[in-house]
């Protein structure tokens, strides 16, 4: 039975009263303040519905808070046991989440119900929706701006073995031949031989030496097309997880070469292994980037702000292979955050993210995005600077010469010619980009190449550099979410896993930085406030000073009460329904 409550309305009486205005101050600091009165009565809970009855069986946990729980825990960086723990036992976490009952049925969890939540979670893609609450709630409390953002990745170790070639190969042989033992023992027992050298105790035999690791990789190359070979027909068999890895690492490790009278198999080389290739069978939705390792990578868009009048916030996170290309990520960024309403007009971003093609698409959108041109230009003169008119047709040189002749290139794009005499008496030759033919001196270009050419000129400007030099602080917010978050090694794995965590931890960043940026305001506002009535601060004073003398004579009237084991001073709290 569905069970939640009604977040919006408001306690009659405050239920952690009975902390004093000096806890309750740092409550009110802190992250916990910020989650419960923006995030947590916005949290998707509907989305949840679908997995229980309404009306029949036991009555659920409070959803509001199950999810919270799930966003925190990934937020705060905590194992499972930790989260429960926190749960039960820490006040910030209650607070957070409004639990105000101190009963178990309220104020306890067990593991396996957390575990079951983030399965719903993880397994309907709700991160999404729990991110985007998250950062619109904050969006409309700050007021934010998101005219500029800047736009990086970050790379994700999951929780998986890191293996080298030889040991991939015994790991996913030895595992699919445990699951074949398990469930077909009489096709185990036929292969014969070949299960024998998988066993754990000859796992010394792949421990080789670098000159021997090719001979050995030939040999599993082998088992393994063995195997598949054996087993092809059989359905059973080749609808297990374990054999469709066993096929996945032989087509993108080896090739298979057919001669008259044999069939040999033959290991493809490194650099002709594709990144998005299998790289553990404990998470086969791992990639590999060559310049940061296996594992994923997640698409980071934040917004900036150069006087620091808003927070820094995360508006865009994609979770994906470490093979894919940064350079098809700018326009999904771009979209996801206008179906929001939080597109940028300015996007800062490096290279990789700056293609020709993706500059002119973000100009589609509305975005202007700023990002050094890939590859440079030695010379002095570029195409840049030759003299053009308003539809790109190039009127002259540098120098002031006029073309001969324009022609259509075969693929497009023009070809300029012009009088080979008075180019080879320019002062400026050795440094000019064009070339010499027979009897006239040429320079080709497209619109893409003088867009290029343009974008490079531009780039040499104090005013780009000025713009450009704020692009380098998303790489705090990567720190941070290492720091803080602990992203960059999870201990989970499996892309709907790794994409769960990643994105409520970047959710919870979110968190900590509006509350940080909260806290900043409070105190402006508190250092520019004239000195008025001190009243109140008199009256709390007060009141601790009772309560604490109250609870030193405490024990004397113990005896006389009811009951006494309950009984607390000022602490008015309300039952939840």
């Amino acid at each position: 039975m569905i069970y939640t409550k009604d977040h919006k309305q408001l306690d009659m009486f405050n239920p952690f009263a009975h902390l004093g205005p000096k806890r309750l101050a740092l409550l009110e600091a802190s992250w916990a303040h910020l989650f419960r009165e923006e995030i947590l009565h916005r949290l998707p809970v509907e989305k949840l519905f679908s997995e229980f009855d309404e009306f029949r069986g036991r009555k659920t946990k409070e959803l509001y808070a199950m999810l919270g729980l799930v966003l925190i825990q990934q937020m705060e960086d905590c194992t499972d046991n930790d989260a429960v723990d926190n749960f039960a036992l820490n006040l910030k976490w209650q607070y957070a989440l409004n639990v105000t009952d101190a009963a178990d049925v309220a104020s306890y969890v067990s593991p396996r119900t957390l575990w079951n939540v983030r399965d719903i979670v993880a397994r309907r893609g709700l991160e999404d929706s729990l991110f985007a609450n998250v950062t619109d709630a904050l969006q409309k409390l700050f007021n934010l701006d998101p005219s500029r953002q800047r736009l990086d990745s970050v790379h994700i170790f999951s929780n998986m073995a890191h293996l080298g070639r030889i040991r991939l190969f015994v790991r996913i042989i030895r595992s699919f031949l445990v699951n074949l033992r398990r469930h077909h023992p009489q096709l185990y027992t036929d292969l014969g031989e070949v299960t024998v050298r998988y066993e754990q105790k000859h796992d010394g035999a792949f421990a080789v030496k670098p000159t021997e690791s090719a001979k050995k990789l030939a040999e599993l190359g082998d088992d393994c097309f063995l195997l598949i070979e054996r087993l092809k027909n059989d359905q059973a068999v080749s609808a297990m997880a374990s054999y469709k890895h066993l096929v996945r690492l032989f087509s993108e490790q080896c090739l298979v070469e057919n001669d008259d009278n044999s069939t040999k198999v033959v290991i493809r080389p490194s650099k002709d292994i594709a990144s998005g290739s299998l790289q553990s069978p404990s998470d086969p939705d791992a990639g590999y980037s060559g310049h940061k390792g296996k594992g994923y990578q997640m698409q980071v868009m934040e917004t900036w702000s150069q006087d620091k009048s808003q927070p820094d916030l995360i508006t865009h996170v994609k979770v994906e292979s470490a093979s894919a290309s940064d350079t098809q990520a700018v326009i999904p960024a771009i979209t996801d955050a206008a179906n929001r309403e939080l597109a940028p007009k300015e996007l800062l971003a490096d290279s990789l993210y700056g293609s020709d093609e993706n500059i002119e698409k973000a100009k589609e959108h509305g975005v202007t995005v700023v990002s050094p041109a890939m590859g440079s230009h030695t010379g002095t003169i570029s195409l840049a600077d030759f003299i053009f008119n308003d539809n790109d047709e190039m009127i002259s040189c540098p120098q002031g010469q006029q073309p001969v002749t324009c022609k259509t290139g075969k693929q497009g794009g023009r070809i300029i010619h012009f009088d080979r005499t008075t180019c080879d008496h320019c002062p400026l030759q050795s440094d000019c980009p064009t070339k010499r033919v027979k009897r006239s001196v040429t320079i080709s270009y497209d619109a893409k190449s003088l867009r290029l050419a343009r974008r490079r000129t531009v780039e040499k400007t104090e005013a780009f550099k000025e713009t450009y030099r704020f692009r380098a602080g998303i790489e705090a917010t990567m720190s941070d979410l290492d720091r803080i978050t602990g992203l960059k090694r999870l201990r989970v794995r499996g892309m709907p896993k790794v994409r769960l965590a990643a994105t409520l931890k970047a959710a919870g960043l979110n968190i900590h930085r509006a509350t940080a940026f909260r806290n900043q305001q409070n105190r402006r506002k508190k250092d520019e406030k004239p000195p008025g009535n001190n009243s109140t601060e008199l009256i709390d004073t007060v009141k601790e000073q009772l309560r604490r003398l109250l609870g030193e004579i405490r024990p004397l009237f113990e005896p006389f009460l009811p009951i006494h084991h309950n009984w607390q001073p000022f602490n008015c709290q309300t039952s939840s329904a």
